[in-house]
């Protein structure tokens, strides 16, 4: 196949079609990454350009191959304990809350990825409040259903447990050799805690109830635009319970669509 090019009609096509299903933001600049993410689509449907694929999304009656450009679009980065700040503040918090005879914890980790963030969180909660008789629900959504395979499954390479100290490894890990591969595979004291569910963060107002105490949405909103962004923001405050608290990614902020939430920290903010 010759070497692929992605003329600005079709650019605009695409980016219009991903921003109304996913809320996803491509900006003008973003040219070259949206046609090395949709390569591989093209590839595996013999399609000679990206032209005749979005003509191929607009005769797909089914809508899965929209889908999965959103799959392919998506950017999917994260790692165990990343931005470790956030979760010693949820420590204090869940061990002040237990302290006060709270016995039911409720956090969300919306665009969990690969599932290392919904895992950190059960194993800081494991950590905080040991086996007490405690009702802990992590929620974990995405709108990559790729992704959410791969955060059911729980399992991860040796090198994605390199920040993990040895005890944390052998308390909520088990090693499972696939010849030459060694993986690792989260717990199942850990893993029945977070239920995985597919979510598109555009489907304003959320099925959940809440109240959550905790709602995790970092380096998420980076990809959206200010109108969506402000919607988002009052969504969470909605279901976030009075004193319940929003953590947001480091290099992210609410400057202007802050709403009702107050800052208690650098990209923490509490109802």
């Amino acid at each position: 196949m010759k070497e692929q090019t992605l003329d600005k009609e079709t650019f605009l096509k695409l980016r219009e079609l991903v921003y109304g299903k996913s809320g996803i933001c491509l900006r003008d600049n973003k040219e070259s990454l949206v046609l090395s993410r949709i390569g591989k689509r093209l590839r595996m449907l013999n399609i000679n350009s990206p032209s005749e694929y979005m003509k191929y999304i607009e005769n797909d009656e089914t809508q899965e191959e929209i889908r999965l450009l959103v799959d392919a679009i998506s950017t999917n980065v994260t790692s165990f304990f990343r931005e470790n700040r956030h979760f010693d503040f949820m420590n204090e918090k869940i061990a002040e809350w237990s302290l006060e005879g709270q016995k039911k914890f409720r956090i969300w980790s919306a665009g969990c990825s690969s599932g290392e963030e919904p895992y950190t969180i059960g194993i800081s909660l494991r950590e905080i409040l040991g086996n007490k008789d405690n009702d802990i629900r992590i929620l974990a959504t995405d709108i990559s259903t790729k992704i959410l395979g791969k955060a059911r499954q729980g399992e991860y390479v040796s090198e994605k447990l390199d920040s993990l100290s040895r005890e944390i490894k052998q308390k909520y890990f088990d090693r499972v050799d696939f010849g030459e591969d060694i993986v690792y595979r989260i717990k199942s004291e850990i893993r029945n805690m977070v239920v995985v569910k597919w979510l598109n963060l555009k489907d304003m107002p959320f099925p959940m109830r809440g109240p959550f105490d905790i709602i995790f949405c970092r380096n998420v909103m980076i990809y959206f635009d200010t109108d969506f962004k402000s919607e988002l923001i009052r969504e969470y405050y909605r279901l976030l319970k009075p004193g319940g608290y929003l953590f947001i990614g480091q290099s992210e902020n609410l400057t202007g669509i802050n709403g009702d939430f107050c800052s208690a920290g650098p990209s923490i903010y509490m109802k």
